[in-house]
C-alpha cells in the first residue's frame, strides 16, 4: 500500500514540487493526516490549501501553480504570468496574474482577474493551466498597452506558437477588451515591419520612439555578413547602409564581448556602413535630437558599400 509520502511525492513530481490539499485528500489520506504532515515539515504551506511538498524552496513554476490552485476550479495563470510562461514577453517575477470564473478576494501575492474564458482561450503547458498565447498577449496588451504586445506578437510568431484561436479571432471575439485596440493596432503596423525579434527592453522602447518621429522602422536583429563573417547587428536600414547597435548598461556583459563589439563594428565601417550606437537616457531624454541625427543619416548616407 502507498504510504503518505509516496503519495505526496508522486503528486509533487508533476506539479513542480506542490500539492493541494484537496488533491491529497481525493487520494483517501484524512485531513488529520495532512495537518501531521504539514507540522512535521513534509509540507510547506504557500497559500491556503495549497503546499511544497519536503522543503519551501520551490521554482517560479511552483510559485504560479501553486497561485493557480489557491485560486479555485477553473482558475488559470493569465496576463503578464502567462506570457513570461510561454516565453514571449516579461520574466513572470513580482506579482502572480490568475484568471477566475466567480469574484473571490484577492490573496497575498495573487492578481486575480475575472473572465468566464471559452474552452479555446485557455491550455495547460508545463503542467499548469495557462491561457493561450493569443489571450495572453490580449491581456498583456489591455495591461501593458502596444509596445510590450508588440514584443509579446514578434516573439510568438518566431517561437510559431499557435493556438486554436488565433489573435485576430479574439479581436473579434472581445471588440470591448481593453486589449483589443492596442493589438489591432499592432498588427496592422506589423504588416508593414520589415521584421525581427525584439530582444530587450531598449529594443522594446525604440520602435515607438521611431513611430512617434515619423523614422522609418528598420530590420530587428538582422544578419549581416562580411569577408566570410556573420555579424548580427540590432537594427539595419539596408537602402541607407545605417546600423544602429542600442545599448543597454548590460549589453555588453564583458570585456571579451565589448572588444567583439567593436571589431564588428570596424568590420563593418570599413565595408561602407555607417554605425551609430543609441543608449536609452538619449530615446528618452534627447528625443528630437535623436531623431533629427537618424533621419540626417537615413537621407544622406555618409558611407558609399563597395
Amino acid at each position: 500500500m502507498q504510504t503518505v509520502d509516496q503519495a505526496l511525492a508522486g503528486i509533487a513530481s508533476r506539479q513542480h514540487g506542490i500539492v493541494a490539499r484537496a488533491q491529497v485528500e481525493g487520494l483517501g489520506i484524512a485531513g488529520n493526516t495532512v495537518d501531521r504532515s504539514a507540522r512535521t515539515g513534509r509540507l510547506h504551506r504557500v497559500h491556503r490549501a495549497v503546499y511544497a511538498v519536503g522543503h519551501p524552496a520551490i521554482t517560479l513554476r511552483g510559485r504560479w501553480l501553486a497561485a493557480v490552485l489557491a485560486s479555485g476550479d477553473g482558475a488559470v495563470l493569465s496576463h503578464r504570468s502567462a506570457t513570461a510562461l510561454w516565453g514571449v514577453w516579461g520574466s513572470g517575477t513580482g506579482e502572480i496574474h490568475v484568471t477566475v470564473p466567480p469574484k473571490t478576494r484577492p490573496q497575498g501575492s495573487i492578481r486575480r482577474h475575472y473572465s468566464m474564458l471559452p474552452q479555446d482561450e485557455a491550455t495547460v503547458h508545463e503542467g499548469i493551466p495557462v491561457t493561450s498565447v493569443a489571450r495572453a498577449v490580449l491581456d498583456l496588451a489591455g495591461e501593458r498597452g502596444q509596445a510590450a504586445a508588440e514584443a509579446a506578437l514578434r516573439e510568438a510568431e518566431y517561437l510559431r506558437l499557435y493556438g486554436p484561436a488565433s489573435v485576430p479571432v479574439l479581436l473579434e471575439r472581445h471588440p470591448n477588451h481593453r486589449g483589443t485596440r492596442h493589438v489591432r493596432t499592432c498588427l496592422e503596423r506589423l504588416k508593414e515591419d520589415p521584421g525581427g525579434r525584439l530582444r530587450s527592453p531598449l529594443e522594446e522602447l525604440f520602435l515607438p520612439f521611431l513611430d512617434a518621429h515619423r523614422i522609418p522602422r528598420p530590420r530587428l536583429n538582422a544578419w549581416l555578413t562580411v569577408d566570410d563573417h556573420r555579424h548580427q547587428v540590432d537594427c539595419l536600414w539596408p537602402e541607407a547602409g545605417l546600423v544602429a547597435e542600442l545599448d543597454g548598461w548590460g549589453s555588453h556583459g564583458t570585456r571579451r564581448a565589448f572588444r567583439k563589439d567593436r571589431r564588428r563594428d570596424r568590420r563593418l565601417g570599413a565595408h561602407g556602413f555607417q554605425i551609430v550606437r543609441i543608449t536609452e537616457d538619449q530615446v528618452t531624454d534627447e528625443p528630437f535630437d535623436l531623431a533629427a541625427d537618424l533621419r540626417s543619416l537615413l537621407e544622406h548616407p555618409a558611407y558609399n558599400r563597395p
